[in-house]
């Protein structure tokens, strides 16, 4: 097996304190089903699925609760079997509001009608496999969450030739697809390999850093002599090495253009979990409703990583997790650089959920921001060539068509600005509601075309 490396370094980034050995050298385990799951409608990227149930059914494990709403969207199934005791509306992790399926487990985990198996995937038609992958709900597992059969279905004038599978995992803390390279490596590869066939490429880069010598040794044995341009690329680790734009940079030498997808420039990205999700779908028959999460952070008595099902309480993996050994100010769905803050332990595990980070009093700072001092260190920081603090002072002033001409939709909200600034400017959270504006702008800019 071929272990390459890096064709080209990514502008900016950083190297913040990582403290993945809070939680790195702990063997997945499943997590005990509570009696209680909340299953958000908004599991991915774009429209909330439509509830299928109503107060009262009964659900079987696997069951569809929800269908597609849109293009950009994917069915939900349960977690477990049991009755459904309310479908209300609530908060998602990053703050917007969709429905919520709440359903009181019976115990028995009944599971309903598997998928039939496709064991000959090698052979079979690539549109069959991609049906599978929408019909079992499959998403990115890495972060946004984009429906995986629509990223697996470019434009027929756009010419995919490489894959991509994301092993890098920088941000801090977070240890989940370290452990599922680690300990399923085999899986892995297997998904790799369906997903290869779906786009019909002879080139296929596994991205790992350098940081997890344990994960390629385990798909180098995984992968054995595959056929094909096929090799593993070991990442300086940084970060953010992870993001899809700078990986393709630093793995192919190819440069997304500013507003562009990786498809443009003949590249698919997947993460590992997404792998291993696609061979469950495609041998299995198993619908998405679980996923590798890892519990971490200072104040957490035992941090773990589990295999643990959407629906579930933060509250009740941390109670698998011994608990905490001191009081914890933060509560963090993700990692501390591109996480989303919770207001308590009530959050429940998604498709996306890829870490629960909680943050002692001691490592949170009381929030202060002075004026920007004009040091630069934001823009050698940035992977994406903006000027934050340039684009933070207009979108303070409010000139959102200002920040929009300097590419403000570029901005991946890697947190690299804000964490380099030592006047504690919240660039990231401005330059979030300058792409909101800006898109914002855009739709209604279209519907006055429509209308």
């Amino acid at each position: 097996m071929k272990i390459l490396h890096p064709i080209r370094r990514p502008l900016g980034g950083i190297h913040p304190a990582y403290e993945k050995i809070l939680s790195r050298d702990a063997a997945i385990r499943d997590l005990p089903l509570p009696s209680r799951f909340r299953v958000s409608m908004s599991q991915h990227l774009g429209a909330p699925a439509k509830v299928l149930v109503k107060k009262g059914d009964t659900v079987l494990k696997g069951q569809r609760i929800g269908e597609p709403a849109g293009f950009i969207s994917a069915p939900v199934h349960a977690p477990t079997s049991g009755k459904v005791k309310d479908v209300t509306e609530d908060a998602t992790a990053t703050g917007s509001r969709a429905p919520v399926v709440e359903i009181e487990a019976d115990g028995s985990d009944t599971e309903a009608p598997r998928l039939a198996s496709i064991p000959d995937w090698a052979q079979a038609e690539p549109a069959a496999l991609l049906a599978r992958i929408a019909e079992t709900g499959i998403v990115g597992m890495g972060g946004a969450g984009f429906p995986a059969h629509v990223k697996l279905s470019p434009p027929k004038d756009k010419t995919i030739d490489t894959l991509i599978l994301n092993g890098a995992e920088c941000e801090p803390y977070l240890t989940a697809d370290f452990r599922l390279l680690v300990e399923h490596a085999d899986r892995v590869w297997l998904g790799c390999q369906i997903l290869r066939r779906i786009l019909n490429v002879r080139t296929v880069r596994i991205a790992i850093e350098d940081n997890k010598p344990e994960a390629i040794r385990a798909m180098e044995q995984a992968m054995g002599t595959p056929e094909g341009d096929v090799a593993i690329v070991e990442l300086p680790t940084a970060y953010p090495q992870g993001a899809e734009k700078q990986q393709i940079y630093a793995v192919t030498g190819r440069e997304v253009p500013s507003g562009g997808l990786p498809m443009d420039v003949g590249t698919v990205v997947d993460n590992v979990g997404t792998a291993a999700a696609v061979a469950a779908a495609v041998l299995d028959g198993l619908p998405l409703f679980e996923r590798i999460t890892t519990m971490t952070g200072h104040p957490v008595s035992l941090p773990g990583n589990w295999r643990t099902r959407i629906g579930i309480s933060f509250a009740a993996l941390l109670d698998a997790c011994g608990g905490l050994k001191e009081p914890a100010a933060k509560i963090i769905a993700g990692g501390p650089m591109m996480g989303f803050a919770q207001p308590s332990l009530d959050a429940t595990i998604t498709k996306t959920t890829s870490g629960i980070l909680l943050l002692a009093a001691s490592q949170v700072e009381s929030y202060t921001s002075s004026p920007c001092i004009g040091c630069g260190r934001c823009v050698d920081a940035c992977p994406m060539r903006l000027v934050p603090s340039e684009l933070s002072q207009l979108l303070e002033a409010e000139d959102y068509r200002g920040a929009e001409d300097l590419n403000v939709l570029d901005c991946i909200e890697c947190g690299c600005c804000s964490w380099s600034c030592p006047a504690h400017r919240p660039l990231v959270q401005h330059l979030r509601i300058g792409k909101a504006r800006a898109m914002l702008r855009r739709r209604q800019l279209q519907a006055e075309k429509k209308s």
